[in-house]
Parts: structure tokens; C-alpha cells; sequence
């Protein structure tokens, strides 16, 4: 997937992972799988699903917290601490770690996202003990050596300046923090930010949020449930904090009123990519199925409207759109690239493009072929796996949706009918209201982007900032 569209599938919404992953064709097949909840007297919350079908286990460990929670000036440091988890514990330093996974063909990794960070592991159901083991350590007892830290930093810094060669491996970042602005979500890191981090940054951040209290633990494949709950239990259940981390509260992003344009200078670009949007939805809206069953037909499949429009345009060779459900309010954006001398053309037929699906919206036998490909896109099979039924309980938890995501999503996409496709589009498909994100030879897509808004902001992609 290219950055395009990771750009506009980034979601924690359960919805959005039931399309793309719980969708056969008949709605009796699609039902989550039996589990148990529950919660540990040091408040950690425990999901235990068993799965027989292959000897893998795979486990989640989740914290309500994210970047969103970094302090200012401080962004990156989230991801900087998780990425430090299994470079060096009480017991076993990075080299033992690594070898002691790759002795049992296990995997482990830790990121942080906006709304929440964590790690997952994946171990053969014969290891599980030994696997548990390592994985409570890497959590329980991480000791973030200081070289580790300057070493990760450093090549984390290293990967931002890198990114900013490419165009369409940025414009995720300058569009986020242009629309978002001093909103949580806009607070990315950048080189400035990541240049600023102490190791004792990381250890605040450690403390801060890594208790059980705030985490949520899953559980999923070949085991018996009464002998997970007491592997858990041994190996979490003394785990203690002092600290009662709750999740930042995050206000609801402003629309752009009007039009606003930011042109991204790279001098030696040979094509713009471009962004264009505006506020979207949350991931508790009550119409999200309903919008992606219509976003399907406009940019959310090879044949979509507006993929179909550019690529027989001869303007480019893709388009999409979609909308990021974060928890505190996502974005909608289309998002395409074209050659220097085509940007303009490119933009308008996006916007003339839009401007159509407003006044023809959506026929009876579109809506029912987006149904078709929301739910035979992938086989009854994909439910199963156990890694995806940890992430999938995991995001249900997050996002404190019931069982009834799942169970009813097939009927929910089966009931959107013509008369919602026309509501959904007039209520989250924004016409006049458009927030512009252009990167490109700026001396060439200026004039283009003075078409559109005489508010332009201009940055240079060799920063700093973003």
C-alpha cells in the first residue's frame, strides 16, 4: 500500500476493520467468536479468546494513551519508549532478547499511535510460557539503557530526513498538522521535537503511562482458557503503579471554513501530490458503516469514481479517498498525484469530480455493488486468524464498541439504503470548505494554488518543522 492510501485507511475504528477484514458474503457467518472479559485487581483489563484452528497464540498489550499525551515540545516520545521495550530488561539485555525470540520463531514490536500505544507478540502455543515470560519482562521491566536510547533517537531522526525526500512519504504529516494545527492530533514529532528528548524524557513517559490500570491485555489462540487466566495472573497479577494515567481529552477538531492552501516546496519535483479535505468523523459516529459503503463508490475501491476519473483522465495513474475515524474527531480527504504541468487539471477534475457526486449521488445498482464488494472482498476465513481477532478485540475495547459491531455489521451495510447514500454525502462530503495540501515544485504550482484560495501558506520541504 503507498502512502496515499495508508493515509486515508488510517483508523482505529472497529467498522472500518470489519469492511476490510470480517466481510464474507453472508451476514449468518459473520459472529466474534466467544471470549471472556475479565479485569485484574491491579485494573488491568483481560480478553481471552481460544482458537484451535492453527498452534499459534497471539497477544496484545494496549494502553489507553498515546501521542496525543506527549508533552509540548516533547512529540515523538511515545513512539521513542515503545520502541525501546526490547532493547534491555532487568534480566535480559537487547542481543538475549533477540535471541531468545528468534530462538522460538517468536515476534514482538511496540509503536504508539495517537490515541493509544502497545505491544503485540506472536508465539507458538508450545513456547507460550516461556513467550509470556519475555513478554511480561519487556513490559514490566524495561531498563531503557541510555545508548539504546541515543542509538534509536538517532536513527529516528535519520528517517525523518530521509522521509523528506519523497513527497508522498511527508504529505501525511504537513496535511495533519495543517489542518489540525495546535489541535492534539496536529502535535507530531518532528526534527526539533525528536532533537530535544532526554533519556529521562523517556522514563517520565514510562512512568506515566505504562500501568496496568491503563492497559488492556489480549489474548488469542491455541490454549485453554483456565490455564491462561492463571498464566496472566502470575505473570501480571503483581504488577503494581502508583500512577492513574487516564486518557487526554481530546476536543473535537474545527472545520476549515472557506478554502486554505499549503504548498510544500520541493525545487526538484517532477510531480505534485496534493491532499485535499476537511473535518471528518469520529470513531463512535453512528454513521460510519453507512459512509463506508458510500466512500466505496467514490474512492474507496480501483473503480471508484474518482480513481475512474483520473486514471481516464490520463491525469494520473491513481486516486482515493476515505476518512481517518481517530477517537477525538478524523479527517476526509481525496488524495492523488499528477505531473507538474497537469496539476492544475488534475485539482479541478477532483473538485468537479465531487462537485458530481453531490448532484448524481449514488444509483440503486452502485449502492448494492458497494455492499457486494464490502462483503466479498475478503473470505469468512480472515475473521478467524488469531492475530486478527486480537486486534480486532483490542479496538473494541478502545473504542468501547460492543459485540454488536461485528455481529451486526453485514446487516447494517445490507440496510444503507438510497436516501442514506444521498444524506451521507450532503452531511461529509464537503464541497465549499476545503483545506489544500500541495507538495511540488513551488515554483510552478503557486499560481495553481492562488486559484484556489488567497490563503497560502508556504513551507520548504527541507524544514524544519512541519
Amino acid at each position: 500500500m503507498n502512502t496515499l492510501a495508508k493515509l486515508i485507511a488510517k483508523t482505529c475504528c472497529v467498522a472500518a476493520i470489519c469492511g476490510s477484514l470480517l466481510a464474507p458474503a453472508s451476514a449468518q457467518s459473520v459472529k466474534l467468536p466467544p471470549y471472556k472479559k475479565t479485569v485484574l485487581k491491579n485494573g488491568m483489563t483481560v480478553l481471552i479468546m481460544e482458537q484451535h484452528k492453527v498452534p499459534l497464540v497471539d497477544l496484545r498489550l494496549t494502553f489507553r494513551t498515546g501521542s496525543t499525551s506527549d508533552p509540548i515540545g516533547k512529540e515523538g516520545v511515545s513512539g521513542i519508549t515503545a520502541g525501546l521495550l526490547r532493547k534491555g530488561t532487568k534480566k535480559y539485555d537487547a542481543l538475549q532478547i533477540s535471541e531468545a525470540l528468534d530462538s522460538m520463531g517468536a515476534s514482538f514490536g511496540a509503536s504508539a499511535g495517537a490515541d493509544s500505544s502497545g505491544c503485540s507478540a506472536q508465539f507458538m502455543a508450545k513456547d507460550i510460557s516461556k513467550g509470556m515470560e519475555i513478554f511480561a519482562e519487556l513490559v514490566m521491566r524495561p531498563t531503557f539503557p541510555e545508548g539504546e536510547f541515543q542509538k534509536l533517537k538517532a536513527q529516528s531522526l535519520d528517517t525523518m530526513r530521509v522521509s523528506r525526500d519523497s513527497a508522498n512519504g511527508v504529505i501525511g504529516r504537513y496535511f495533519t498538522s495543517f489542518f489540525y494545527g495546535s489541535h492534539p492530533y496536529g502535535r507530531g514529532s518532528d526534527e526539533a521535537s525528536l532533537s530535544s528528548l532526554t533519556h529521562n524524557d523517556v522514563l517520565d513517559c514510562y512512568k506515566s503511562h505504562y500501568a496496568p490500570s491503563n492497559a488492556i491485555f489480549v489474548a488469542v489462540g491455541d490454549f485453554k482458557t483456565s490455564e491462561m487466566e492463571k498464566l496472566i495472573s502470575a505473570s501480571f497479577g503483581s504488577w503494581n503503579s502508583k500512577e492513574k494515567p487516564r486518557p487526554v481529552a481530546i476536543p473535537k477538531p474545527s472545520k476549515v471554513e472557506g478554502k486554505k492552501v499549503l504548498v510544500v516546496d520541493k525545487p526538484d519535483a517532477t510531480q505534485t501530490y496534493f491532499v485535499i479535505g476537511n473535518v471528518g468523523v469520529d470513531s463512535s459516529n453512528p454513521d460510519r458503516v453507512a459512509i463506508q459503503v458510500v466512500n466505496t463508490l467514490f474512492g474507496g475501491r480501483f473503480t471508484s469514481m474518482i480513481n475512474t476519473a483520473m486514471r481516464y483522465s490520463g491525469l494520473s495513474y491513481g486516486a482515493n479517498s476515505g476518512f481517518s475515524q481517530n477517537k477525538g474527531g478524523g479527517t476526509f480527504v481525496i488524495a492523488s498525484f499528477t505531473a507538474n504541468a497537469t496539476t492544475e487539471r488534475a485539482i479541478d477534475l477532483t473538485l468537479e469530480t465531487l462537485k458530481e457526486f453531490h448532484e448524481k449521488g449514488v444509483t440503486e445498482e452502485g449502492l448494492n455493488s458497494a455492499k457486494a464488494y464490502i462483503k466479498g472482498s475478503f473470505p469468512p476465513e480472515t475473521f478467524q486468524t488469531s492475530s486478527q481477532l486480537a486486534s480486532l478485540l483490542t479496538s473494541l475495547q478502545i473504542n468501547e464498541r460492543p459485540d454488536s459491531e461485528v455481529n451486526d455489521f453485514v446487516a447494517k451495510v445490507d440496510a444503507v439504503t438510497l436516501a442514506d447514500a444521498k444524506r451521507i454525502i450532503a452531511t461529509y462530503y464537503p464541497l465549499d470548505d476545503l483545506c489544500f495540501v500541495l507538495v511540488g515544485k513551488a515554483s510552478e504550482i503557486r499560481p495553481v494554488a492562488e486559484k484556489y484560495s488567497k490563503q497560502i501558506t508556504e513551507k520548504s520541504i527541507a524544514g524544519p518543522g512541519f
